[in-house]
């Protein structure tokens, strides 16, 4: 076994990738441990059960994506940048995942909250919680690009549930095909829906 100092970390580093590579309900813990190279002893020692550490593990990669987000919806930049620096992100994130392991792995809040949604309502909620703090992410930045004249979009918060709609469907239909194709699109279709014409293209 690890540190005990860190095997709390462990755990929940394993059972992230496991849960976004395969699935929550086909996700054993005697494969959370042999992951993390922990014993089964210590993750009762931490957790009472699947599902909390999953909560936590969500919620544990959710702070360090927070910092990514930050950075890439920063009031210094542009708020069209903003946007445009997102959805590029996105594409290369899912580009290097496939590259590492063989599958257009998707979203992974969609993914799990999808599965989990009738069975484990503590997840379920913690899903709705951070999909909703990365909805004001795009909301922020609709409404500054609303009120520098780049767009018309008076209504920020519902122009950003429809924004962060299309963006999670098309990480599930590429995650469903297992293709990068239908994210190339995310960019264009971004600035279609906020009326921007002429965005440039995510690089292939």
């Amino acid at each position: 076994m690890g540190r005990v100092s860190d095997a709390k970390e462990r755990l929940m580093e394993a059972v992230a990738e496991l849960i976004w590579i395969g699935s929550y309900d086909s996700t054993t813990i005697d494969q959370i441990c042999a992951k993390a190279g922990v014993k089964k002893g210590s993750f009762y020692y931490f957790f009472d059960c699947k599902a909390s550490l999953a909560e936590a593990a969500v919620d544990s990669e959710w702070q360090k994506y927070r910092a990514n987000l930050d950075a890439i919806f920063s009031a210094s930049v542009e708020p069209l940048q903003r946007l445009r620096n997102f959805c590029e992100h996105a594409y290369r994130e899912q580009v290097e995942l496939k590259a590492e392991h063989g599958f257009v792995l998707g979203c992974p809040l969609c993914t799990l909250g999808a599965e989990v949604c009738t069975q484990e309502q503590g997840l379920r909620k913690k899903v709705q919680e951070i999909m909703a703090q990365h909805e004001k992410y795009l909301e922020t930045a609709i409404r500054d690009a609303h009120a520098a004249g780049l767009i018309h979009a008076p209504d920020p918060k519902a122009k950003a549930r429809m924004l962060h709609a299309y963006h999670l469907g098309l990480m599930t239909e590429a995650r469903i095909a297992n293709s990068l194709e239908p994210l190339r699109d995310t960019l264009l279709g971004t600035f279609e829906m906020l009326g921007v014409k002429e965005p440039e293209p995510v690089p292939a």
